[in-house]
């Protein structure tokens, strides 16, 4: 029997990080979707609302690729009050040519959090303006932390706004990312945290709005991660109206997941409508934005191709020498 590699968190966190790399290898991995030969199934999702728990499975198998992932990814969002994290979770990579496992990355999620960090980061390079130097997090997680983390690897961000509905957590977020290149401020009213920013990152798991349309302001772009199960909504559905271009991840997952759902159930766009992916903008199948003054969306609900992406990514740095 072949011997089957298991790494740790700790492990793992020694050698991958959230850098320009990373981005490219996401980067790379929408691309994929694009050219086609990817098998990527649709997410095997649970909700346990009893338990403010939910659980996602996703895999891809990328051509080219020596492996491919299986993640399982929990999401219990009490856990906090317990001393423990809101999500966890690990993947295992097995071999794309004789189905053998190769690894399990014992993660605790600590990859998830890379990749879709990293996913805003290509979101924001191929969507926002290239001179964007503002930046407003809506949420004071650790996703929020990273996805000002990603911005600032692709746009100049010289200033971020922080809003959340806990404000004692904004404020504490603000003191904790203030330094010598980047001034750090918090807001207690959405509307005027997000005024004067050029990008805009929602990083919740709301089931209400907390972005309204008529707060946008032309030459903004908008990066939702938050809503990757069906009950999930961070944008008002009018914003994807009030778009000059909206963009998906997977446009069949948005259609049943993310902010193209409450869009769809409300007629605001048509249920035939051609979709762009960030795949196909990346690969130059669809122009992206084509002036300042669009207004831009990208809808991003996780997608099995990252999960293999950053999981052989993980792989190859052990491979390596340290």
């Amino acid at each position: 029997m072949s011997k089957v590699l298991i790494l740790s968190e700790d492990q793992l966190r020694e050698r991958v990080g959230l850098d320009e790399a990373l981005i490219g290898v996401i980067e790379s991995a929408f691309a994929s979707l694009a050219e086609g030969g990817v098998v990527m199934p649709p997410i095997l999702s649970m909700h346990m609302p009893d338990m403010n728990g939910e659980l996602d499975v996703k895999t891809a198998y990328v051509p080219g690729l020596d492996g491919f992932a299986v993640k399982i990814s929990p999401g219990f969002f009490d856990n906090p009050s317990l001393g423990l994290p809101s999500t966890s979770g690990l993947m295992v990579v097995l071999s794309t040519r004789t189905g053998r496992v190769q690894a399990v990355l014992l993660d605790n999620g600590y990859l998830t959090d890379l990749r879709t960090a990293a996913a805003g980061g290509v979101a924001a390079r191929h969507l926002s303006r290239p001179d964007s130097r503002r930046a407003t997090i809506m949420g004071s997680g650790l996703q929020a932390r990273m996805q000002l983390q990603a911005l600032r690897l692709v746009r100049p961000i010289s200033e971020v706004t922080i809003w959340a509905r806990d404000g004692a957590k904004a404020r504490a977020l603000c003191d904790e990312l203030g330094d010598e290149m980047l001034v750090a401020r918090c807001s207690d009213d959405p509307a005027k945290a997000v005024a004067g920013a050029d990008i805009i990152v929602t990083t919740t798991p709301a089931h209400h709005p907390i972005l309204r349309a008529e707060w946008l302001r032309p030459g903004q772009h908008v990066t939702a991660m938050g809503s990757d199960q069906s009950g999930k909504n961070e944008l008002d559905p009018h914003c994807l109206d009030h778009a000059d271009l909206y963009v998906a991840d997977r446009a069949s997952q948005t259609r049943l997941l993310g902010e193209l759902r409450a869009a769809l159930e409300l007629g605001l766009i048509a249920a035939d409508a051609d979709i762009p992916e960030l795949g196909q903008i990346i690969a130059g199948h669809h122009p992206g934005r084509t002036s300042p003054e669009q207004i831009t969306i990208a809808d991003l609900t996780g997608t099995g191709v990252q999960d293999t992406a950053i999981a052989t990514h993980a792989l190859a740095a052990f491979s390596k020498e340290p």
